[in-house]
């Protein structure tokens, strides 16, 4: 997805935004007809689902959402992200474009935008600010600046009419979703769709996100393994968010570095998720690889400094969903298949029917999942043999409809960023031992977290 260096307009209007989504739809159809006619007349009778994830539509709609930004291209990030292993991987590397940099805003529009917050003088408010973003997103889009007193700051630009949006594009892209039979009509999403908007409504705020980002400075405290960036209120408004520049290098370039550094990488994202659940019952729950930075230390590589940026997306947990977590772990670390089974349950990651309908598939999944758990020494997140075993079992589950099962709204926010760490930590290759991480959490009380006052 080349990003155009002039930048292209975010479509902001109600009109032009539901127009796009017409033409989104108009695409795969004939891309589906297309699909069919060809495999037709080959002999085949394809099922629908085989029409509608071809590379072509898939590749089309990654291609609208980036150009739509705002909650469209929010929730193609997500499905891209939480899939993990789950989609063919010729799918997940299309859908992953997206979790990339967006198009960007052209000068004037951007322009426009800051005139509205800062005022028709903004610019001699600062030494030097650099048009180009060096980030976009699918909120906002981030620039670099410098005040004429020295300081280097993060302007984060928020896109035109993309707060009024939401609730539109929600809705729109749950009727793709119907639409092409990929969501069951008896599936209540409701409360997910509900859900998400409220959450996509306070990412869209970013005073809300400066004083997430305030609290996270402070939970963080002095730990070395950490960076957060300094808030800076005067040039932070309800669209503007600016804050300290803070050097680093995208996580993914660990990729090539030695085992400690990556190893050290992962540790600090495991430990920060467990912190978030165990001990301060607030958690930033998008995991999208550009919310986090490295800075290496040349000296001691084990010695670098995990970046976290992006607070939009951080709220709290409830009690009852740390707790549902605290007890699925031990179990798993008891080794006791059927308290892993009942623990998985009462959280609401499986439902009562596909364990009833299919529980030597679920037994399965969970004795693999023991197995891996319970290795002795760090866990090898670059082994991915047992992901396939699971995906095998799986798709069995997954294929029942009468299985198909909603988990608590804020479980599915927890475990976004659960599944999107390990994915990270996949992606490093690196090795942890989550057991010992765990066990350090043992005899804590998950409803009884330092932050639940927020």
């Amino acid at each position: 997805m080349a990003d155009d260096p002039r930048g292209r307009s975010v479509p902001s209007g109600r009109l032009s935004r539901f127009g796009l989504f017409g033409r989104m739809a108009g695409g795969v159809a004939g891309g589906m007809l297309a699909e069919g006619a060809r495999r037709l007349a080959s002999g085949d009778r394809p099922k629908m689902t085989d029409l509608l994830l071809t590379p072509g539509n898939v590749t089309r709609v990654a291609d609208q959402l980036a150009h739509l930004r705002g909650a469209a291209m929010k929730l193609g990030q997500m499905i891209s992200m939480d899939a993990g292993d789950m989609l063919p991987a010729e799918l997940t590397q299309i859908l992953a474009r997206l979790r990339d940099n967006a198009h960007h805003m052209p000068p004037p529009q951007l322009d426009k935008v800051l005139r509205e917050e800062w005022g028709t003088d903004w610019r001699r408010r600062f030494k030097f600010f650099q048009a180009h973003p060096i980030a976009a997103a699918s909120i906002g889009q981030v620039h670099r600046a410098e005040l004429p007193d020295g300081r280097v700051l993060a302007i984060k630009v928020q896109y035109p009419g993309v707060a009024e949006s939401i609730d539109a594009d929600v809705d729109n892209v749950a009727t793709l979703l119907r639409i092409s039979g990929l969501l069951p009509r008896e599936l209540d999403v409701a409360p997910l769709l509900s859900e998400a908007k409220r959450q996509l409504h306070e990412e869209a705020d970013y005073r809300r996100e400066l004083d997430m980002l305030e609290r996270y400075r402070m939970l963080v405290g002095e730990d070395p393994a950490y960076v957060v960036p300094q808030a800076d209120p005067e040039f932070s408004t309800g669209r503007v968010l600016a804050m300290d520049f803070v050097p680093g290098e995208r996580i993914e370039a660990l990729e090539g570095r030695s085992q400690e550094e990556r190893d050290a990488a992962a540790s600090a994202l495991v430990t920060l998720v467990l912190r978030e659940l165990f001990a301060w019952g607030v958690m930033q729950t998008d995991p999208n690889f550009a919310n986090y930075r490295w800075q290496a230390n040349e000296e001691l590589p084990s010695a670098g400094r995990l970046v976290l940026l992006d607070f939009g997306a951080a709220r709290l947990t409830k009690p009852e969903t740390r707790a549902g977590y605290h007890q699925l772990l031990l179990a798993g670390l008891s080794g006791n298949r059927d308290e892993v089974r009942a623990a998985a349950v009462d959280a609401g990651f499986l439902g009562a029917a596909a364990v009833e309908r299919h529980g030597p598939a679920v037994d399965a999944m969970i004795d693999v999942i023991i197995g891996e758990l319970n290795r002795p020494g760090a866990f090898d997140f670059g082994d991915r043999a047992f992901v396939s075993v699971i995906r095998d079992e799986a798709m069995t589950v997954a294929e029942d409809r009468l299985t198909w099962h909603l988990p608590p709204v804020d479980t599915l926010f927890v475990q976004r960023k659960v599944s999107g760490t390990a994915l990270l930590c996949a992606r490093l290759k690196a090795r942890v031992d989550i057991r010992k991480m765990i066990e350090a959490y043992r005899n804590v009380d998950p409803t009884g977290c330092a932050d639940a006052s927020i």
